[in-house]
């Protein structure tokens, strides 16, 4: 029986969360990790048991305390939200890899659970490089027995906030362990309460998860509990189906109920897991990720399958068609009313001056309707996710300053699509010291003025300027400089490569900007991997482009990581809002 070591460590939030540390077996230094996460209501020392049976001398095991639960903090059975706790497992699992020495390519994760479907967001969303992913029992879609509960507690958390609802389950229907179901009922840290707000993320994260599983390339073992009464198994068999890993296997345990690793005859589950593991470090890391086809997923893949339905009319008379057609007729007569729908119409719904509209969220219109019209666009679920992208942007921003603060170096900034570029100068505006240079750059001549009168009216036009420029041109980027001879150590793209299908023209602005960065100078970017609205998008609203339709082919977070690491640079830090449609990442230059 090996012995926990008892430690904490900083979330992104600055919480302090609680783990367990095993060291391998010998006092050499553990080049491999095994990471273990809890089911809900339990906690780290629930799994002392899986450490000791599962085997491999060679590795350390690791198994926090879900923030409310165990030894970590916060409510019991609460988080801020789903997606802050799929953040907490980002910044767990850097944790390990920067403190303990171990490679993220030599870590594989073992999930239960809730656990697994945090896990299973956190690989969806953040794109890990880790060897591998075990899930057992993935509360995709928790049975509540009562007709209509989801929709009713749905309710009353928008009407009342949030709530916390007691489980209620037994012991004695988690597991056949005569000695599982004695401890669950007497362990004093199980947390029997789970808040409204987290249980009813976890329905969404676990839908959009099954839904977009492609996205997931990581290697991945799904164990299912054949007499599940927690969980439904259909959305576990859709996930592993739609999975885009090039290893994936599934095993079906005959009579487990959901404590998978929990059971009494667990050891089927533990050598399905042992043989797995295995085969992960036995394999080459380079040899488990399909870099190559994200590269070229531009061209064949599912994303670009999507969009090409996207990109085809629907039949003239066809009920949706019908729909969208009302929607627009909608929009260009009484949504004229609003000034947010009205600029959007003229200038593209993803054009620099809508952007900034939606930046400041001021409600605008012509009369009381059109301001009603105007604050249902503004709290569109997309646009809400813009703003949040914009404080994901200036915490960016913020981080990469104090890192270049701390190695001595001056902040020297360019944005390569600036749009009217009010989210840089908003960030500029909360950093402790004025950066030495900021360059903004877009291809509108509209956006070039209106960020020059917004530099001009923050009197920053003895740092700053503003110019035209292409972002796709690769030659251009490679000979800025925002001062003479001086090269930019932040550069910044938001809000671009989203807009274009083509893979070949963002590696032609990556490229440029490699060439002009120097080793340990930051970029930051953004992505969109997912979008609740985007037939509603494809179908009713205009790009700046002509006026055409605004068709997007979503670009996973792993094929944008892919994209990056290939021109040069190494992801450090990623923010993503809690609906999982924007993300922002930073990276440093090799």
């Amino acid at each position: 029986m090996r012995t926990a070591q008892e430690k904490h460590f900083y979330t992104h939030d600055g919480t302090t969360l609680f783990y367990r540390h095993w060291p391998r077996v010998s006092d050499a230094t553990a080049e491999r990790a095994l990471v273990l996460f809890h089911r809900g209501h339990e906690h780290s020392g629930r799994l002392q048991h899986v450490v000791d049976e599962l085997g491999f001398e060679d590795c350390a095991y690791f198994a926090w305390d879900a923030r409310g639960h165990g030894h970590s903090p916060g409510a019991r059975g609460d988080s801020p939200s789903f997606a802050a706790s799929v953040k907490d497992v980002d910044s767990f699992i850097r944790h390990i890899s920067n403190n303990y020495g171990i490679k993220m390519e030599n870590i594989v994760v073992i999930a239960q659970s809730v656990g697994a479907v945090l896990t299973a967001t956190w690989a969806h969303d953040y794109a890990p490089k880790i060897r591998g992913m075990v899930v057992t029992a993935p509360a995709f879609d928790v049975k509540l027995y009562v007709p209509l509960a989801r929709p009713a507690l749905a309710l009353r958390y928008r009407l009342s906030g949030n709530f916390f609802i007691s489980s209620y389950v037994k012991a004695k229907f988690l597991t056949h362990d005569p000695e599982r179901i004695r401890t669950y009922e007497s362990d004093p840290l199980i947390t029997r309460d789970i808040s409204a707000r987290v249980l009813l993320g976890l329905y969404e994260a676990g839908e959009r998860v099954v839904a977009d599983a492609q996205a997931i390339h990581l290697p991945m073992q799904v164990l299912v509990s054949d007499s599940d009464w927690v969980v439904h198994r259909g959305p576990q068999e859709t996930f592993f189906q739609n999975l885009g890993s090039t290893l994936k296997e599934r095993h079906v345990l005959p009579g487990f109920f959901h404590d998978t690793l929990g059971e009494l005859d667990r050891k089927l589950a533990f050598d399905k897991i042992h043989n797995f593991i295995q085969r992960l470090f036995a394999a080459e890391p380079a040899t488990l990720l399909p870099q190559q086809a994200l590269l070229q997923a531009h061209q064949a893949g599912y994303t670009r399958d999507e969009e090409l339905r996207l990109s085809a009319p629907l039949s003239l008379l066809s009920p949706k068609n019908l729909q969208f057609a009302l929607t627009r007729l909608s929009m260009r007569t009484l949504g004229r009313l609003s000034d947010g729908i009205r600029l959007g119409l003229a200038t593209g719904f993803d054009s620099g001056s809508t952007l900034d509209y939606v930046y400041r969220n001021q409600i605008r219109g012509t009369s009381i309707l059109g301001r009603l019209i105007d604050r249902g666009y503004l709290d569109a679920i997309g646009w809400r996710g813009i703003r949040v992208r914009k404080q994901h942007l200036q915490l960016a921003i913020a981080t990469a300053a104090k890192a270049l603060a701390d190695a001595g170096q001056p902040l020297r900034i360019l944005d390569i699509a600036a749009g009217h570029g009010r989210y840089v100068l908003d960030a500029v505006a909360t950093l402790p010291t004025r950066p030495a240079s900021i360059v903004l750059r877009d291809y509108s001549e509209a956006n070039v003025q209106a960020g020059r009168a917004l530099i001009a009216a923050r009197g920053l036009g003895d740092i700053a300027r503003f110019e035209a420029g292409d972002a796709f041109d690769a030659e251009a980027l490679a000979a800025l400089t925002p001062a003479p001879n001086l090269a930019p150590t932040l550069s910044i793209v938001s809000g671009l490569y989203e807009l274009f299908s083509d893979n070949a023209a963002v590696q032609r602005s990556l490229s440029g900007l490699a060439r002009l960065m120097s080793s340990g100078s930051y970029l930051i970017y953004t992505g969109q991997p997912w979008h609740p609205q985007l037939e509603m998008i494809a179908r009713t609203l205009t790009s700046h482009r002509g006026h055409k339709a605004w068709v997007m082919r979503r670009r996973s977070q792993a094929e944008l990581d892919a994209l990056v690491s290939d021109a040069g640079f190494d992801k450090l830090e990623q923010w993503t809002d809690d609906w999982g449609i924007f993300t922002v990442t930073l990276a440093r230059r090799k």
